[in-house]
């Protein structure tokens, strides 16, 4: 990648660093009585959430859904008076309609909602964040926070959130400047407006690949933004590979012209982020069934 680097992602991922932080007058000094406190509350909260998940019915994804009636933005916004034309009803597809179905089969046949285990998980996304902190905050910062712990919880001191604050907003800056930068240096390149429109798997999970003198990736899109799940790059090479690809997530792409074809970058998430590029004579988009 050229442009949108690991080190360029992961700097997205500090753009809000104090979102959720609250400021807590009792955060100046470690108290154990106070992080026994708001980790219960916190634990409370997420548990409360986790419950609402596991108890929302499928069925209410088919009541809202189809047949609903939209209608256009446009007319919406102006206020403008809406008629028929205006509107569109959907109607989901048979796939779609099996899709929930196969979701409210598993709702009605599910365990419990098991307590213990959301407790467990509660505590690991906790790790998780103590440990992401440690990592990912400026050492002169992270030395101000009196118990990882409760920082992890989201209340820190006003001083140190309004740190938070300055820190994600030149992030921010810096990460949207490298955005420009690769918008910029994107429209200089003569690609095909149709292949440039629809070389974009933004969350598709790459589910296998075969790498003969042509490379194919098939990739499941229900999380992504496209329809399009099989990638063929003729008579392609190689470039650089950092990871195996399946059950990797596609993040972002650079694609640029070079003598006899393209050369593709792209950034994935799998165990952690890594690279690939493949020179190639042509790249075919396909949709299968």
């Amino acid at each position: 990648m050229r442009y949108l680097t690991k080190e360029w992602y992961n700097l997205c991922q500090m753009t809000g660093l104090h979102f959720g932080m609250r400021s807590h007058k009792g955060t100046y000094q470690k108290d154990e009585d106070l992080y026994i406190r708001l980790k219960k509350r916190k634990e409370k909260e997420f548990l409360k959430m986790e419950r609402e998940i596991y108890d929302f019915d499928p069925r209410e994804m088919l009541e809202i859904y189809d047949g609903s009636v939209f209608v256009s933005a446009d007319k919406f916004i102006a206020g403008e008076e809406i008629h028929d034309e205006d509107t569109i009803v959907y109607h989901m597809t048979d796939e779609e309609k099996d899709r929930i179905n196969k979701l409210i089969e598993e709702y009605d046949s599910r365990e419990p909602f098991d307590v213990d285990k959301y407790r467990m998980e509660f505590n690991k996304r906790q790790a998780m964040i103590q440990s992401e902190n440690i990592n990912n905050l400026p050492s002169n910062l992270y030395s101000q926070i009196a118990d990882p712990r409760v920082f992890a919880l989201g209340y820190c001191t006003k001083e140190i959130l309004s740190q938070l604050k300055e820190l994600s907003k030149e992030n921010e800056i810096e990460v949207s400047a490298v955005l420009n930068e690769y918008t910029k240096a994107q429209k200089e390149k003569m690609i095909p407006e149709q292949l440039r429109e629809r070389f974009g798997f933004h969350d598709c999970q790459v589910m296998s690949c075969e790498f003969n003198q042509n490379i194919v990736f098939y990739l499941d899109t229900s999380g992504g933004f496209t329809e399009n799940n099989k990638i063929i790059f003729k008579d392609a090479k190689i470039i650089k590979q950092e990871k195996s690809l399946e059950g990797s997530y596609w993040l972002y792409e650079e694609l640029y012209i070079i003598e006899g074809g393209y050369e593709a970058h792209m950034l994935f998430a799998g165990e952690d982020i890594h690279e690939l590029t493949i020179n190639c004579k042509d790249i075919i988009i396909q949709t299968m069934m």
